[in-house]
């Protein structure tokens, strides 16, 4: 109980966000790093995936794709999670549980993987990456009954599209890039996500490139507007293909429900709380020792979405040849991961509410019975106050022991921007400028020249933090 009162340590996501802002991914990635004890045995996953996307914007990529290798591995062993975690779970709260992410966070361990083999050269590990994209998707896509749900991944289809036809298999690309259109068009209502300009040139060109008459012509009906190169003009050109991560993912937060089963407990609950203050964190400490001696309230906690919305929607690219020569890129929103967190957390609502009010009634039940036991142990004279002292350990303990489960992959971005454009082989400079005005440079590998061949991709990756 003295415990719960207590203030809460420096949350290290806001020292990464600062180290981040301060165009210190390094740093980041050492705070990362150092707090992997506080991240606890339950959250090997989560440290995997955190550690993952630091080291990745460090410019570390194979470590990079080693940690998140990790955490991959260890999700497949939490398939045979051991009964006695769920039932601690149930006595305590959530956090009790291993953390095994959402399951686009799951799809966005394949997805940065790929992103790193990409960039280091290595198309043959990348494409790996795309069919395990494929594999983990159609597994989601066949055990998830609703339409309406996450089933499908519009980035990671697009992005296996890319590493498709990057390395000469227009086929699987075309596949790959019309998943992705459906995709993006099915979702779009809740994803808040519209199918990407870029995308629709790519099904036309790979379209005609494989002489899919119909499918063409089917396109060109639905993208009247849209021109494209053929890839047969596009051979002799080289490629650069510019992520974007942009603002910082939503966090989660506590939102409590005590529930009084007296009138002297409603009373209590309306004075220590208000009418309006029913959503907001209390003071906990106070909370446990007035619920305790009172004895008749029950609290539930549920886990609440507070999004952390970017102001940046466009991120431009410019890549500058050494003759003089200005190529613009304009960045387009293809993962919106606040909307995907969202969705997510909707989905399982029910099932936490559930488990939750089951929890709390069972915890009161054991604290009730635990003062009557005691009381009636201690006899008619001590019994009185015995029992008011278990009553407020008991009870006192099952209020200070609920919590929501608030983890969530927080060093992803709020959103996901990408962009792709064909240039002549040569030597660029690259800059990059949000659409807010403020010039903020791509990250210092990203920023080297860059000697592009025919045929050649180039893959840069860079973190806005408005």
């Amino acid at each position: 109980m003295l415990l719960a009162g207590c203030g809460p340590s420096v949350n290290r996501y806001l020292l990464i966000e600062s180290s981040l802002r301060a165009h210190d991914p390094k740093g980041a990635d050492a705070i990362v790093q150092q707090a992997e004890k506080e991240y606890g045995e339950k959250s090997h996953v989560l440290y995997g995936m955190d550690r993952g996307m630091t080291l990745q914007l460090a410019g570390d990529y194979q470590q990079s794709n080693a940690v998140l290798e990790q955490a991959e591995e260890e999700l497949d062993r939490l398939y045979t999670r051991k009964i006695r975690t769920e039932s601690l779970a149930f006595m305590t709260n959530d956090t009790a549980l291993f953390y095994e992410g959402d399951s686009y966070e799951q799809v966005l361990i394949n997805v940065l993987k790929a992103l790193n083999y990409a960039v280091l050269g290595e198309w043959q590990d990348a494409l790996v990456e795309a069919r395990r994209i494929d594999q983990r998707l159609n597994v989601l896509s066949d055990r998830t009954q609703e339409k309406n749900a996450y089933r499908d991944d519009g980035l990671a289809r697009y992005l296996s599209g890319i590493l498709y036809e990057s390395t000469g298999d227009v086929n699987n690309a075309f596949i790959a890039y019309r998943k992705a259109y459906e995709t993006f068009d099915a979702t779009r209502a809740w994803s808040h996500t519209a199918v990407p300009s870029q995308l629709r040139e790519d099904l036309l060109r790979t379209a005609e490139a494989l002489h899919f008459t119909q499918e063409l012509a089917e396109y060109q009906q639905l993208f009247p507007d849209s021109r494209w190169e053929t890839s047969q003009a596009l051979q002799q050109l080289a490629q650069v293909v510019v992520i974007s991560y942009n603002g910082r993912a939503p966090r989660k937060e506590d939102q409590f429900l005590d529930l009084p089963i007296s009138l002297d407990a409603l009373q209590l609950v309306l004075l220590n709380r208000g009418f309006s203050q029913s959503n907001r964190q209390s003071n906990r400490g106070v909370d446990t020792v007035l619920y305790g001696l009172n004895g008749r309230v029950v609290r539930v906690a549920l886990p609440r979405l507070v999004p952390q919305k970017t102001q940046v929607p466009v991120d431009r690219v410019s890549l500058i040849q050494d003759n003089g020569t200005r190529v613009a890129l304009n960045t387009e929103l293809v993962h919106n991961v606040t909307a995907l967190a969202g969705k997510a957390l909707s989905e399982r609502m029910a099932v936490i509410t559930g488990k939750a009010l089951a929890r709390a009634a069972t915890k009161f039940a054991l604290a009730e019975a635990t003062m009557r036991s005691a009381q009636q142990a201690s006899g008619k004279n001590a019994g009185p106050w015995v029992g008011l002292l278990v009553g407020l350990l008991t009870k006192g303990l099952a209020v200070a022991s609920e919590e929501a489960d608030k983890r969530s992959w927080q060093t992803l971005p709020d959103e996901i921007h990408l962009a792709r454009v064909w240039v002549p082989p040569g030597r660029y400079q690259v800059q990059s400028q949000s659409d807010g005005g403020s010039h903020d440079t791509l990250k210092p590998e990203a920023m080297r020249t860059l000697s592009l061949g025919s045929g050649e991709t180039a893959v840069l990756i860079q973190r806005v933090m408005p």
